[in-house]
């Protein structure tokens, strides 16, 4: 017997769809409620390391992933200019997965790969097919304004009114999340003073792992496959308020921004003149909510619990370690009590914000103009050596 029967995810992100198919899994009645009228997935693509693919094999959707992505084993390191030279790779090795074969689309044999880049609309869609097949009931259009605890029941309000009550309430509503707001939770995100800038662009043959450029305009310049025909390609900048900038004016300031870099972006370039390409422009935030992450019925998991700027690609694996850590709970325990919560809390938030510390100290050495060449991979090693562990 599961800890609760009846429960509402808010928000159908990656943590919200994640907990609700392991909710559903486990017999748990899970209505999704988002504010959109229909999915949306905003951006580009997604860059995911080896705990979000762990991730997508406990929710049963890896061979759909691995169909809808491109798989990979390591990073490739180019310097800027003519020709843009590798400077470095490094590979990581395929990670066994108990009762995974090695599905079509790997590129790394014996187990799940290193890392994969998949559009995100194409993410957001498997998911949701898979939360609907458990059983999700599905209610897009509502707008949520906040919680009511009744005892051991939460009423879910919205502008429209009393949506209904349930066992337990997950806030997964993203960045500005209108759950943490209702529960008078001041932490949210900020800003940490860089912009970056992204399109959805045709994949050379040659680019077969992300390949990033340090040196030259941008902080960082970049890009990852998501897919045998396509990847999508980046450039970090001092924050600047481009949100308004026409399509046109958008393509145009990253076709001139990477002039410097040689080599694949020039493939980069000729689809951005050709307006092949749609450019995404965010700023990167950073926040992590001090413990505890409940009130009483009412959780916050992922973008509104923590965010950070993604020079670890962490932010959609941590997301999912949320999900699946407290799913796993609740499926464990009996009553939704302080031992449960406790538990939720020693497993996630240090480990969580051990990564937006670390995102954000290799963004703000990128932006000092100091030598951290030492730095930097001390820093990713010590991550990487945490993020082996079990969550």
């Amino acid at each position: 017997m599961t800890a609760v029967q009846n429960v509402a995810v808010i928000g159908a992100g990656v943590a919200g769809l994640a907990a609700a198919i392991r909710l559903a899994d486990a017999g748990v009645a899970v209505d999704l409620i988002e504010s959109q009228p229909e999915l949306t997935a905003l951006g580009s693509g997604i860059s995911l390391q080896s705990n979000a693919l762990h991730a997508f094999a406990t929710l049963g959707v890896w061979d759909e992933a691995a169909a809808a992505g491109y798989a990979f084993d390591g990073l490739t390191l180019r310097a800027p200019g003519p020709g843009a030279p590798v400077i470095a790779r490094r590979t990581e090795g395929a990670t066994a997965t108990e009762g995974l074969p090695s599905a079509a689309g790997l590129r790394s044999a014996g187990g799940l790969p290193s890392a994969m880049g998949m559009p995100r609309p194409a993410l957001a869609r498997i998911l949701l097919d898979r939360a609907e097949a458990a059983g999700v009931r599905t209610r897009f259009g509502i707008r949520v304004t906040g919680t009511e605890e009744r005892g051991t029941l939460v009423a879910v309000l919205s502008d429209g009114g009393e949506v209904g009550e349930y066992d337990l309430v997950i806030g997964a509503d993203g960045l500005h999340s209108a759950v943490r707001t209702g529960l008078g939770i001041d932490t949210g995100p900020e800003p940490t003073g860089m912009g970056i800038w992204r399109a959805f662009v045709s994949r050379p043959a040659e680019v077969q792992t992300t390949e990033l450029y340090y040196g030259g305009p941008a902080y960082i310049a970049g890009y990852t496959p998501t897919g045998e025909d396509s990847m999508y390609a980046f450039l970090v900048f001092d924050a600047e308020k481009h949100f308004d900038m026409s399509a046109q004016d958008a393509a145009h300031f990253m076709v001139e921004s990477s002039r410097s870099y040689g080599g694949p972006w020039d493939a980069v370039r000729a689809d951005l003149e050709a307006g092949h390409a749609a450019v995404n422009y965010t700023w990167f935030t950073q926040h992590v909510l001090p413990a505890p992450w409940n009130r009483g019925r009412v959780v916050l998991i992922g973008d509104a619990a923590h965010s950070c700027p993604p020079t670890i690609a962490q932010g959609a694996a941590q997301s999912l370690e949320d999900a699946l850590v407290l799913t796993e709970l609740l499926e464990a325990h009996t009553s939704v009590d302080a031992e449960l919560w406790d538990e939720f809390h020693r497993r996630r938030v240090a480990r969580a914000t051990a990564v937006v510390d670390a995102s954000v100290q290799l963004a703000e050495w990128q932006r000092d103009g100091q030598d951290h060449s030492a730095d930097m991979p001390r820093l990713i090693g010590e991550l990487a050596q945490r993020l082996a562990e079990r969550v």
